[in-house]
Formats: structure tokens, C-alpha cells, sequence
């Protein structure tokens, strides 16, 4: 398998995917995929399972994160590749960013109560749902309770006009590199075009330029937000600043319907320096043969 197909995004229950690690393995290898990353939002409670059941299946796998930060008031989501688990300080870093994400949940509900709506705010916090469906906790206690039938209605139905949802203070890029760096792992910035949607052309580049000042190595080029345009700009990007070109489809199960492996990006279409040695076995045997 000199040149295998590669999905480096991927989500499991351990964040707000629908699939366990095991299911989301059988997914890779039935879209034929051979080289993965499992990176969940601020978690990596999948990433030794899925390590172990990729060795098992002969895949390629990269373990990874999905850090949540912000940068002048916009989202921007980090993955961080090649993290050393053992690290503490990265998982302290972790839990410091889900307790964010937690209070963000619980902040949704206290709105909504304060609005007049009829919900128990003990109830809300002694819930608990099938982590299978995906999602978070208020999303799925709201569906449950009728306020709203699936994600989309969450954000464009009920968290709109006096409801606006504020973003939570995520720590900015610089400091999310630094904690990546120190667990051995390898920066990249994620979908850009889902941070930049809507903005100019000449945002995207300083925002780009302001990503490479905090110490980002890689841009997720290949992506399920991306049309051609966007993938030949961050393309640009990478050319004009010397970094790392990643590529995977963010899916999450069937939770917002996208599927594993699309994009249909190839190892030859990526450029992963050194992260390319960590992806074992699949690339190490076929050095071996070769």
C-alpha cells in the first residue's frame, strides 16, 4: 500500500461523535481508508483504544486532538497530531478546555430558563443520553424535551434573535501551540474556511499570517468545509509559508452526515513531514518492502 487513503479527522462518543472507537475502525477499513486520526474535541479518551485496534487491523494511525481556541473572537480549532499521551500537563490542558465546553452546555440551558422556558434546571443536570446519537448534553436533553428536533434547530431556531450564543474564552492559538509542542505533538490549523465563512479574501490572509506568528506547522487543506477554491488557497498557503499540508472529513458518525474518507485524499496529496514516520504500521511496512 505505497499510497493509502487517509482521513487525519475523525470523532468518536469520546467527544461528540456516534461511534466508539472499535465502530469507528470498522468504518475506516469499509471505506477503504488505510491511515486515520481519531482527533475529538479537547479529548483523547478514544485515542489509546483506537491506537490498539489500528495495530490490530494492519492501519495507519496518528493519535490526536481537536483544541478548541479563539483568536480576536473567532473559533479556530487546533489538531494537535502526534501527542504523546503520557504527557499530564496536555491532559490537564484538555480537561481545562472541556470544562470550558461543559460550561458553555450548562450556560445554553440557564438562557433558555431565563427566557421563560419551562425546563427543570435539576432535571438538566441529572440527564444523561446514548452517547451513540452524538452530540453534547443540552443539544440532546433539548431534543428529548422538544425544544428542538436536531442540531440544526438548535443553532437556527431556538439560540437565535435575543438568544445568541456567545463564544466561550477559549485560550488564544499561541498558548494551544505551545501545550501541542510541549506533548511532542505537531500544530495544525483545521478548516479554515470554517473559521473565515463569510469573511474577505484579505482576512483569510491575516489571519493566516497571525496562525504561522503563533507557531501553527500544518494547514488542514483537504477538507469537508473546503470546494476547490478553498483547498488551492490553503494549498497557497502552505507553499508561501513552508508548512504541513493535512486532510480528513470531520466526520462525527451520522450526527451532521458526513462520511468517512471524504474528501478521497491520498497519502501522495498530503505533506506530513514528520509525522509521515509516526504513521504505523502501514507506512513502515511498506518502507520494509520497497
Amino acid at each position: 500500500m505505497s499510497n493509502p487513503r487517509v482521513d487525519l479527522h475523525l470523532h468518536t462518543t469520546a467527544s461528540d461523535g456516534c461511534w466508539s472507537p472499535g465502530e469507528l475502525v470498522e468504518q475506516v477499513l469499509r471505506a477503504g481508508v488505510g491511515c486515520f486520526a481519531v482527533a475529538d474535541h479537547d479529548s483523547v479518551g478514544s485515542v489509546p483504544q483506537a491506537a490498539a485496534l489500528a495495530r490490530e487491523r494492519g492501519l495507519g494511525f496518528l493519535p490526536a486532538a481537536e483544541v478548541s481556541s479563539k483568536l480576536n473572537g473567532q473559533l479556530v480549532h487546533i489538531l494537535a497530531y502526534g501527542i504523546d499521551l503520557s504527557i499530564e500537563s496536555f491532559h490537564r490542558f484538555l480537561n481545562s478546555n472541556d470544562a470550558i465546553l461543559q460550561g458553555q452546555d450548562d450556560s445554553s440551558i440557564r438562557m433558555l430558563i431565563d427566557a421563560d422556558y419551562p425546563i427543570d434546571y435539576a432535571e438538566y443536570q441529572a440527564y444523561s443520553w446514548d452517547q451513540g446519537r452524538g452530540g453534547w448534553k443540552a443539544l440532546n436533553y433539548l431534543i428529548d424535551k422538544g425544544f428542538c428536533r436536531d442540531v440544526r434547530g438548535f443553532f437556527e431556531e431556538l439560540f437565535v434573535d435575543d438568544l445568541q450564543l456567545s463564544l466561550p474564552e477559549f485560550p488564544p492559538p499561541d498558548q494551544v501551540v505551545r501545550h501541542v509542542q510541549q506533548a511532542g505533538g505537531v500544530p495544525i490549523w483545521a478548516h479554515p474556511e470554517q473559521s473565515l465563512r463569510g469573511a474577505a479574501w484579505q482576512e483569510g490572509d491575516r489571519m493566516m499570517a497571525e496562525m504561522v506568528g503563533a507557531g501553527i506547522e500544518g494547514v488542514e487543506c483537504f477538507s469537508h468545509y473546503h470546494d476547490t477554491a478553498w483547498t488551492r488557497r490553503c494549498q497557497q498557503w502552505a507553499s508561501d509559508y513552508d508548512l504541513l499540508i493535512t486532510g480528513g472529513s470531520d466526520c462525527h458518525g451520522g450526527f451532521v452526515g458526513r462520511q468517512v474518507g471524504y474528501p478521497e485524499v491520498y497519502l501522495d496529496d498530503l505533506r506530513l513531514g514528520t509525522l509521515a514516520e509516526r504513521l504505523s504500521p502501514v507506512l513502515n511496512a511498506t518502507s520494509a518492502a520497497s
